[in-house]
């Protein structure tokens, strides 16, 4: 999980002590500790900056050596009392063309004017077009908290994924028409390149692994697995494509992935439903099918949780009670199973998607509170659907039904609660992909992003 470094900086024209007419300071000093305490204890890195700014070289300065440090994501500037905005704007200004986030802060309050020197630089912000959050609040206030830190959270992604760069292998899969991507778009909206490679070199490669590589890895893939990893040749060749994987991501300079899985692969070489089941697991954004709007959602969730993030199908809505069955098609990472029983495994079993066969992982995802959400096109804009959900686990004595409802029962499944419209969530959503990723947070985080990028958040 990335964790925000972040710029902590004071403004006010009345600073260095400077006392009002009741002989207090203008700035108060305890209001500017507690602050940068509230906002540590919530999990951001602060910088802290030595010189409260009120001139335009003060600004400048301070701005300008943010801007060119790479590991600052965003900069908190924090209202000590009321300012020129004409000294500030300019260098917040040249600071946001970094493609890093700014949020202004007012802790409310009568003395020190911190409302004015906060509303005069909101005013200012808006009056250029530039993107920023204000947040009025006090550091003990852990919803305002949360919205710095959600901000800041989403403009360290943005700073992630500018200049990196999203892999295919092979084309579209299954007549994805969702999922296809636009290059330019993609380089305009977030700075992410998009490269190919032809699903030939993955076989080349894979077929290249040694014994001692192919043995190596069964041995270190065994502690994922309540179970022995199956013998043959097939789960052979599901092994040696995820060592195929691993090296061409780190061959080709592709910080996440999506590949075409079938018709292709599947059918020529192996299914990928184990490899993406590792490839996941080790914190991989990635996505089958050459779905690119499912391997962005999956890499926003990977880099933005504490835990693994699951795609598959929305296999069963039912309205009633806003549950959904999630299957993926064995791909799944095997450190979600819950307490019904550790990861095992299965084949993929479906002869219409991947005559060469190859092993999946079997699972049933574990408890917790996280998100369903997937970024799609309207109209060839982008917007993502969000909805915070429940996953929960059925009573064991009915597992075995719940699970033979779909006629597939070994491929891995998620039980999920929404909690939004059901009908609202159906109109739209943009494809039969979820991603579920857990955690709270994820919820505001990701809204957060779509403010920052100008995506339409359809925020259930």
């Amino acid at each position: 999980m990335i964790k925000a470094k972040i710029a902590f900086v004071v403004y006010g024209v009345h600073k260095d002590g400077l006392k009002d007419p009741m002989g207090k300071p203008f700035i108060d000093s305890s209001i500017v500790a507690a602050s940068k305490k509230a906002l540590r204890q919530a999990g951001l890195n602060l910088v802290e900056y030595p010189v409260v700014l009120a001139t335009k070289a003060e600004a400048r300065q301070c701005l300008a050596r943010f801007k060119n440090d790479p590991a600052i994501d965003a900069v908190v500037l924090f209202s000590g009392t009321w300012v020129w905005a004409s000294h500030l704007v300019g260098a917040v200004r040249d600071f946001a063309c970094s493609n890093k986030g700014v949020v202004l802060w007012t802790h409310p309050g009568s003395q020190g004017w911190r409302p004015v020197g906060g509303l005069v630089m909101h005013g200012a912000l808006k009056e250029i077009g530039l993107q920023h959050r204000f947040v009025y609040g006090g550091s003990g206030d852990d919803a305002d908290v949360s919205r710095i830190v959600s901000y800041c959270q989403a403009a360290a992604m943005r700073c992630r994924l500018n200049r990196s760069t999203a892999g295919a292998f092979g084309g579209r899969g299954m007549g994805q028409t969702c999922g296809a991507a636009d290059p330019s778009q993609w380089m305009k909206v977030f700075g992410v390149d998009i490269d190919s490679r032809d699903a030939a070199e993955v076989i080349r490669t894979a077929e290249a692994i040694s014994a001692r590589e192919l043995a190596n890895c069964r041995v270190r893939l065994a502690k994922y697995f309540a179970e022995a990893i199956p013998a043959g040749d097939a789960a052979d060749r599901s092994i040696r494509l995820y060592l195929a994987l691993k090296k061409l991501v780190a061959r080709h300079g592709f910080d996440f992935y999506t590949i075409q899985s079938f018709p292709g692969l599947g059918d020529d070489y192996s299914a990928t439903c184990f490899a993406q089941s590792m490839m996941l697991e080790d914190g991989v954004g990635t996505s089958t099918l050459g779905d690119f709007n499912t391997l962005m959602t999956v890499k926003l969730l990977t880099d933005l949780s504490s835990d693994r993030v699951y795609y598959g199908d929305l296999q069963h809505i039912d309205k009633s009670n806003g549950e959904i069955k999630i299957i993926g098609d064995g791909a799944c990472p095997p450190s979600l199973a819950g307490k019904l029983g550790p990861a095992g495994f299965a084949e993929h079993g479906i002869p219409t998607e991947g005559l060469a066969g190859g092993i999946s992982v079997k699972l049933v995802c574990k408890v917790g509170q996280g998100v369903l959400a997937r970024l799609g096109r309207n109209d060839g804009q982008f917007e993502m659907v969000i909805t915070r959900c429940s996953i929960f686990e059925p009573p064991a004595s009915t597992l075995k039904k719940r699970q033979d409802e779909c006629g597939i029962p070994f491929w891995p499944h998620g039980f999920v609660t929404a909690h939004c419209d059901m009908n609202a969530l159906l109109e739209a959503w943009n494809n039969e992909y979820a991603c579920l990723g857990y955690g709270k947070h994820l919820y505001d985080t990701l809204t957060a992003f779509c403010e920052q990028t100008g995506i339409r958040a359809i925020a259930l």
